[in-house]
């Protein structure tokens, strides 16, 4: 598995945790995945 499908999968988590700052915390994850992979490749 590569290091950015791990980062989107923990951004994904994080997305949907009922917890407050979660939502936003996810969301700049998987932007953050979302760059390494189109940026690595």
């Amino acid at each position: 598995m590569r290091a950015s499908t791990a980062v989107l999968a923990f951004g994904a988590v994080l997305f949907v945790l009922p917890i407050p700052g979660t939502f936003i915390a996810g969301a700049l994850v998987l932007l953050a995945g979302g760059l390494a992979r189109v940026l690595g490749s």
